[in-house]
């Protein structure tokens, strides 16, 4: 991933430093736990501890010689140990040290994300109370529907994303298992106590069954859920967009002194952000596929996974990061515009209140299919007059209407609170009482 959308803690766990601090202590945990079976001496695996070290440029020199990145790093970690790292990696095979290694930088990448989340949900339950009966116009399939608030959107988007957040609690454990199990799997050539061991140190469960690597259907399903929390952070980002358009201005992000938004045109707001991680969200989603390709592998094991492991885990993990932190600050800043909420849902004549007056005629005792008729005939007049016309008026002018349903009776089915009259209950499901 591209420093431009990356931040330090999340990449600094894809860095050759970390990866190699993972390998050096999944080895040693692994002497440690074949000395206490009486397998090494247990001076060897104290010397581990005490002198082992390596540096990544000779472990890169030395990989250009063997081609073989695991066997590099031994002998670089030997060249401090001395004598006694013949018995480092003793029945072991690199897929244990690979393979374990990933889950931990899959469960540390999986806490900051879950931080990330963390940190949004208050952002968003902040703007949603803040916003709780602010009235605007909701849209279905973009146009002009029935009056929401606007706290109710920012609470939809509150439960989308305690949704992603328990999501990814349950990623995190599914993924972060462990495998000190030998060639094929078998523990032929270690005993399955150093994998309980190495696990426990490492915070990681013991893999039932790794056949020499851990089942690739783990990790299908982390890259699954960061491409759904991707989908949802593209929801609101969308939502954004749209509402800052210039012929809605319901909302719009921030915009700070000096930023331009156009090189051509000096009057330009863009809502860069939102559109940033629309993109993000794109890039993120396409490596959804080919975690779900790596859960084919040839009979025990082959490497066909580990490419394509070395691109998405670190690109699907910083580029979500990034995206989560950067929708947290737009929201944290929008700016949000209730007078022009209110403007927009006046812009057509009340049609908005289409459907209680259906509904108050049918209880008057008139047919749905009639009432239907006559609600339409009178909005079709003010659609077509683009808002010049108001529906109130023209159903008071309309006898059949009047007959069943009194002028006092219209008036207050246009009142707007009637709308928003759950909103509470809403809340109350999302955020508790």
């Amino acid at each position: 991933m591209i420093a431009r959308y990356s931040r330090k803690q999340m990449s600094d766990i894809w860095e050759a430093e970390n990866r190699f601090r993972i390998w050096f202590e999944i080895e040693a945990h692994a002497c440690d736990a074949n000395a206490k079976l009486g397998r090494i001496p247990e001076a060897a695996a104290k010397a581990v501890w005490e002198r082992g070290k390596f540096e990544v440029e000779r472990i890169d020199e030395i990989e250009r010689e063997v081609k073989h990145d695991v066997i590099a790093f031994l002998t670089n970690l030997a060249e401090h140990v001395g004598d006694e790292a013949r018995f480092v990696h003793q029945g072991m095979t690199s897929s244990d040290v690979l393979d374990t290694c990933l889950s931990v930088q899959l469960m540390q990448a999986a806490d900051i994300i879950i931080e990330d989340l963390e940190k949004l949900l208050v952002v968003l339950k902040r703007r949603a109370i803040e916003h709780k009966d602010t009235i605007c116009i909701g849209r279905s399939h973009g146009i002009h529907a029935e009056p929401v608030t606007f706290g109710l959107k920012m609470a939809q988007a509150y439960a989308e994303f305690d949704r992603c957040l328990k999501r990814m609690k349950d990623a995190r454990a599914e993924v972060a298992t462990c495998a000190i199990s030998g060639a094929v799997g078998t523990f032929a050539n270690i005993d399955p106590y150093v994998e309980e061991h190495v696990a426990e140190k490492m915070g990681l469960t013991v893999e039932p069954v790794s056949t020499q690597v851990i089942p690739r259907d783990r990790h299908a399903m982390y890259f699954s859920v960061l491409g759904v929390i991707a989908s949802c952070i593209e929801r609101l980002s969308v939502e954004v967009r749209h509402l800052q358009r210039t012929e809605v201005l319901e909302a719009q992000e921030y915009f700070s002194k000096g930023q331009k938004g156009s090189s051509a045109m000096p009057h330009k707001k863009n809502p860069i952000l939102t559109e940033n991680l629309t993109g993000q969200a794109r890039y993120i989603r396409a490596m959804c596929i080919p975690a779900m390709e790596n859960v084919a592998l040839w009979h025990e094991r082959d490497i066909s996974h580990s490419s394509v492991e070395r691109y998405i885990g670190p690109d699907a993990t910083v580029a979500l990061d990034f995206s989560l932190a950067r929708l947290t600050n737009v929201m944290d800043q929008l700016l949000v515009y209730p007078d022009n909420m209110l403007n927009n849902m006046n812009k057509m004549g009340g049609l908005p209140n289409s459907q209680r007056v259906l509904l108050e005629l049918t209880q008057a005792g008139v047919s749905r299919e009639d009432a239907y008729r006559l609600v339409q005939e009178s909005s079709m007049k003010v659609w077509d007059s683009k808002g010049d016309l108001h529906l109130l008026d023209l159903l008071k002018a309309d006898p059949v209407v009047t007959d069943k349903v009194s002028e006092a009776e219209l008036e207050e089915l246009f009142n707007m609170d009637y709308h928003t009259k759950h909103v509470d209950t809403i809340f109350s499901r999302v955020f508790g009482e």
